[in-house]
């Protein structure tokens, strides 16, 4: 019998060196998610944006918000050079080059938005700490704020390219839906999407479904307000979806990996869909294998939402348990066993995020 020993390596002083910069690096980074989603939520970059050099008084009264708190705030807001910060004069001023990633007006690069999934998430590690020893997942209902989260994040990506980027990929697309269509979204969220789309295309008929009841109220409450007659919203399990050959355009916006039983879905989808319909899904940019994935520019990131969401949400209703990152290779797969007969991936040069599956039955 053969023992197997590890050798010792020498240590690398000067590699654990790096290293532990590293962790502080990811330390105050970790931290200032926070304090950027904190930024968000109070109007506080979006006051700056607006605001010569101002002191902290000036700047809480011009948010309508309490100045101890601005100030705290506006302390790491300074030590992380996000905000530039005259010592003299005690003013702080939000350049422009960073306000073209930190407001509201910056839409779709406002990267503020994003950074709200960092505290949505960190609600849940209790839970997904217990996940971890005794298996099982967290539920939907768990997450505070995630709908109104993925909504906004939606808004400024998806909802803001539907019609010069996202729909253009389909050729002949934008005429069908001009001339009048069946649309579904499956895993339509707070139904953003959809209400964009039957606003402008009043000749078509939209369908969303979702399996959250509050978003559902949130898409029902928008369209009213929207005064739309083309556009219902309904409660569903997307497992359950029991329709054959209704629909033009099937729509799914980074819906299906969070799904328990995403295989099921595909076919339903695929049996939902006209023989001559399109099926359209935007789902993650990424490979299937960790490995494919080592230089993706936000793959932590990506891994950590799908390990603390998207992962466990399906878990927890015993499902695969497939993932943000379930990736390119395994899409195809479970695309092609789900029935369709043509793929077509297409890209948005603007996009290194997501992946714009055109999928027919033929």
């Amino acid at each position: 019998m053969t023992t197997l020993t590890a050798t010792p390596q020498p240590f690398d002083e000067t590699k654990a060196e790096v290293f532990a910069n590293r962790l502080i690096d990811t330390l105050n980074s970790g931290a200032l998610s926070l304090m950027i989603s904190v930024g968000h939520r109070t109007g506080l970059f979006d006051t700056l944006k607006d605001l010569p050099p101002a002191t902290s008084q000036r700047i809480a009264d011009a948010a309508n918000l309490q100045e101890r708190y601005v100030r705290e705030w506006l302390g790491s807001m300074a030590t992380a050079r996000y905000v530039d910060y005259d010592a003299t004069h005690k003013t702080y001023h939000l350049p422009p080059e960073h306000a073209a990633f930190l407001t509201r007006d910056a839409a779709p690069d406002n990267i503020a938005v994003i950074a709200q999934f960092i505290p949505v998430l960190g609600n849940v590690e209790d839970q997904i700490v217990d996940c971890f020893r005794h298996g099982g997942g967290v539920p939907y209902s768990e997450y505070k704020r995630f709908h109104q989260v993925m909504a906004e994040d939606s808004g400024q990506t998806v909802v803001a390219a539907l019609t010069e980027h996202i729909l253009p990929l389909v050729p002949g697309l934008m005429a069908d839906l001009e001339r009048g269509i069946q649309v579904m979204d499956l895993g339509c969220g707070s139904g953003r999407a959809i209400n964009k789309m039957a606003t402008l295309f009043p000749q078509s008929q939209f369908v969303g479904y979702d399996l959250s009841e509050g978003a559902i109220t949130t898409a029902n409450i928008e369209a009213q307000s929207l005064g739309l007659e083309n556009v219902q919203f309904k409660i569903q399990d997307a497992a359950t979806l029991d329709l054959i050959e209704q629909y033009d355009l099937i729509t799914t916006f980074d819906a299906v990996h969070d799904q328990a039983e995403p295989d099921v879905v595909l076919q339903n989808i695929y049996r939902a869909l006209h023989r001559d319909g399109v099926y359209l899904m935007q789902d993650i940019r990424a490979s299937s294998d960790v490995g494919g994935n080592l230089e993706h520019p936000i793959g932590p990131l990506l891994y950590t939402i799908s390990c603390l969401h998207c992962m466990t949400v399906s878990l927890a209703a015993g499902g695969m348990g497939l993932g943000a990152v379930w990736g390119e290779e395994k899409a195809l797969q479970m695309i092609e066993e789900a029935g369709f007969k043509r793929v077509e991936i297409k890209q948005l040069e603007h996009d290194f995020q997501n992946n714009f599956y055109i999928v027919k039955k033929n």
